[in-house]
């Protein structure tokens, strides 16, 4: 089976991320090193295969930046959520698995969400189904479906907040699309 050749146009970022990567791992960002890494990530991105990452084209740097900003406050809110979980209620902690839809079909907003949503305390992804953008969440004190329901609201909001920084038009419209529909919903 062979296989169609990536343009190089299309395999830049990831040749880029692939050599920060290899700085960051030497702790050495001289010039031979990122060279060496290059020449690494040459060989990396033609021996193995790996799908492209397609970018959305865009990229909204205010948007990003107050996604920094609430994330930064999610991590410290769930930190301490975890420490009065673990102190109040111990081993006696409901759990759950939660599938939650992600109305992005980018790997890259859905792999991002993923990584955003692991990075919180109290949550971590368990499984990823590319086919339907489904995320399997295994999440800290779920006692009701309110509870549940809450939790995906926090991903796809986290999703939202992903594509308004990095996403597609596409995908800016189905959030809007998204909200459009909630709001005609509820005047009803």
């Amino acid at each position: 089976m062979t296989r169609t050749r990536i343009p190089l146009l299309k395999e830049i970022p990831l040749l880029v991320w692939l050599v920060i990567m290899w700085g960051a791992l030497w702790q050495d960002y001289s010039a031979g090193n990122l060279i060496f890494g290059l020449a690494i990530a040459l060989v990396v991105v033609n021996v193995f295969y790996l799908p492209p990452v397609e970018l959305g084209g865009r990229l909204n740097v205010l948007a990003g930046l107050l996604f920094v900003v609430k994330f930064i406050g999610n991590v410290a809110v769930a930190s301490f959520q975890v420490l009065w979980v673990a102190v109040a209620k111990g081993p006696r902690t409901k759990n759950a698995v939660l599938a939650v839809r992600l109305r992005s079909r980018s790997d890259l907003i859905v792999t991002a969400t993923g990584h955003t949503i692991s990075l919180i305390p109290g949550s971590l992804v368990v499984d990823v189904d590319r086919s339907t953008s489904t995320l399997y969440l295994h999440c800290l004190d779920i006692e009701s479906p309110e509870g549940a329901e809450r939790f995906r609201d926090q991903v796809l909001r986290i999703e939202e907040g992903l594509i308004r920084s990095i996403g597609s038009k596409e995908e800016m419209a189905i959030i809007r699309d998204g909200k459009l529909q909630a709001q005609q919903g509820g005047t009803r």
